[in-house]
């Protein structure tokens, strides 16, 4: 439907900067939830007595739950948005985060995770076309500010329980119920602008949006770009998932300790996120894709080499520089099928979850098989792929 298309680009005006920060904020606390359940891996691991593959199995969950139904709701939102699915799939969230704080057992963890994951798969493709609804067409800077939000609730994830989970038990997951309710007061407000949006949206001449590059060059792109993807969360996964595990064994850190290391690495991904939207509109998106992936390389293969200092150093700068593509590589695809944001906004989401989730139960594997340290020696040559950028078209607008 043409009103739909027109809705789903953001027109070119004034940027509506309290729904941006709006959005932001539920993706905080979205995230932050999500991030909760990587941050008390140690203490499931303990209560359970679980093995890397489960530890790498309850991420699977996780991220598959997450990935598979984005796109498929994406591209039906594309034809028949849903204002209100926001705060409903917040309503998700909020029952695995319960089901969480009291499971009995491995298998209803599981069940909790697969919630969480289903949750975050009506959050985001839906979110991401309300940040470009609302961009005024400053596209990179809004999914800059959109990302921003939900990577520093991923970083706050940690720290948090570091201080309100690790010292008292599982069960105080139960108090972030909170946030998710505060989210779902929001999103509430969200979506009767949405609403709004796309009513004012249905009586505005047809428009028929069209990619500035042919077909074939199109599908190259975006196969190319679900490469980097890959690289990009399969290394993440390596961070997010085995990081405490990796100084807790190689350096003898509490698990206290190493979550205030991740909360660092997660912290700088949050604040690498607002650089690669704004200097994408500047100087072109390829340019960032380009020195995000592959300019992390050196810094990745030092890391299993360092010390706690430089290992804590190097993670910080790995994260910064490798947050800066997601916001580039999402405008990017979105320009180049701009008449299915929804979709190419669920295909990347659920893709990167997908990865995230594929990566985490496979250097479980590895991690059991044959150390976590051999996981960092072979995650550090990922970032190598980010040379096929240079196949990537320039779509710039001139």
């Amino acid at each position: 439907m043409a009103s739909e298309q027109t809705i789903s680009t953001g027109s070119r005006g004034r940027t509506a900067f309290r729904v941006l920060g709006a959005i932001s904020l539920a993706h905080l606390l979205n995230d932050m939830i999500q991030s909760l359940i990587l941050a008390i891996y140690p203490l499931l691991r303990n209560e359970f007595s679980l093995s890397f593959v489960q530890i790498g199995m309850i991420t699977l969950t996780f991220q598959v739950t997450a990935s598979l139904l984005q796109p498929i709701i994406g591209y039906y939102t594309d034809k028949h948005p849903q204002p209100w699915s926001l705060p409903i799939g917040m309503g998700f969230t909020l029952s695995g985060l319960l089901l969480l704080a009291w499971a009995p057992n491995f298998e209803l963890v599981l069940l909790a995770a697969a919630l969480v994951g289903t949750g975050s798969s009506v959050f985001h493709p839906e979110s991401s076309r309300v940040a470009r609804m609302a961009s005024g067409g400053r596209h990179g800077l809004a999914q800059s500010v959109f990302q921003v939000g939900g990577n520093l609730g991923s970083s706050l994830g940690p720290l948090l329980a570091a201080l309100i989970i690790a010292p008292y038990g599982k069960g105080n997951v139960a108090w972030f119920t909170l946030a998710a309710l505060l989210a779902i007061v929001v999103l509430m407000q969200v979506s009767r602008w949405y609403q709004n949006q796309h009513r004012v949206a249905k009586s505005r001449p047809t428009e028929t949006l069209k990619s500035p590059l042919p077909r074939g060059k199109v599908a190259l792109a975006i196969s190319i770009l679900l490469v980097l993807i890959f690289s990009k969360y399969f290394y993440l996964a390596s961070l997010s998932s085995y990081y405490t595990f990796y100084l807790i064994h190689k350096f003898g850190l509490t698990v206290q300790n190493a979550q205030f290391h991740l909360f660092a690495f997660l912290f700088a991904v949050a604040a690498g996120t607002v650089i690669g939207g704004p200097v994408g509109d500047r100087i072109g998106r390829k340019y960032v894709i380009w020195g995000s992936i592959l300019g992390v390389l050196p810094f990745t293969l030092l890391l299993p080499h360092a010390n706690l200092a430089w290992t804590g150093i190097l993670s910080v700068i790995i994260g910064f520089v490798l947050a800066s593509a997601f916001s580039a590589i999402l405008v990017y695809a979105q320009e180049l099928m701009p008449s299915r944001i929804g979709m190419v906004s669920g295909l990347f989401f659920g893709f990167a979850f997908g990865m995230g989730g594929l990566g985490a139960a496979v250097l479980g594997y590895v991690a059991d098989h044959t150390g976590i340290d051999v996981v960092y020696q072979i995650c550090a040559w990922l970032p190598a792929l980010g040379i096929l950028t240079l196949l990537l078209p320039d779509n710039r607008q001139k």
